[in-house]
């Protein structure tokens, strides 16, 4: 296996990035199965890191079933396959944080619809077509759209007309800024992660402007449903990168698990 790597920068965990690397290099079959990585001392002059670093990056890929230890042969690519969902204690506050957050806007979203449904006006639906446009748009010119997607059901919350709703979505509104950020970002990540998501948000529209409540209320509980099961299936990865530093206010704001 002759895989050349550049050194490592300073600044996020040097085990991190060793680990980011080699998976890369797994997932994009440059390092196919039965293939042998070098030596735990020849990857640690390749990186520029301590051979201790290596081997807590290589400890951590055998975890996720990329790896694979031969006594007294050496690490080999392990045959591809459905990788298990592991984390280490920050990765799991973070996922159960945007879980828990997401499944609050399940029970407040649901109702927000219903009512925007019984009670919206030609105005209203307008301005949510023209923040659904918004949307669309700032994906289509490669962003995430997480602002967006916030002034989106924002506009559908001002439909539904009850001040209380829409005071306590304002209380709540740095938890769920946040979690729609994570989601958002991970979303962006799968292309039929961000089709879902497109589909997801007509349905709730078009039952919208039918004023059909009960479908309203359905399709929004089922967005979030939706969303929590991305947020379940995400790679390991983006949590090691910036799904971690994405959650990180829901993490330390919080009571996650309490």
């Amino acid at each position: 296996m002759t895989a050349r790597f550049q050194s490592i920068a300073p600044g996020a965990r040097l085990a991190d990035q060793v680990a980011d690397a080699l998976a890369a290099e797994v997932r994009s079959g440059r390092l196919s199965e039965g293939d042998r990585l070098p030596t735990e001392a020849a990857l640690a002059a390749q990186f520029g890191v301590s051979r201790t670093v290596v081997r807590e990056a290589v400890s951590r890929l055998k975890s996720l079933g990329l790896l694979d230890s031969r006594q007294g042969s050496g690490v080999y690519v392990r045959a591809a396959g459905v990788e298990p969902l592991r984390f280490e204690m920050p990765h799991v506050a973070s996922r159960e944080a945007v879980i828990q957050m997401v499944e609050l806007r399940r029970a407040l979203e649901a109702e927000v619809a219903a009512l925007a449904a019984e009670r919206r006006t030609p105005d209203d639906v307008q301005r949510i077509r023209a923040a659904i446009d918004a949307l669309h748009a700032a994906v289509a010119a490669g962003g995430n759209g997480a602002e967006e997607d916030v002034r989106f059901h924002r506009a559908i919350a001002e439909a539904a007309r009850n001040p209380f709703l829409i005071g306590t979505l304002q209380y709540l509104r740095q938890f769920l800024h946040g979690a729609t950020r994570v989601t958002r970002a991970n979303e962006a990540r799968r292309a039929d992660f961000a089709r879902e998501v497109a589909q997801e948000h007509a349905r709730i529209v078009e039952a919208i402007e039918a004023g059909d409540a009960l479908r309203a209320r359905e399709a929004a509980k089922s967005h979030m449903d939706n969303a929590i099961r991305r947020i379940e299936q995400a790679d390991p990865a983006f949590w090691q990168q910036e799904g971690a530093q994405l959650a990180r206010p829901l993490v330390e704001g919080w009571p996650v698990g309490s």
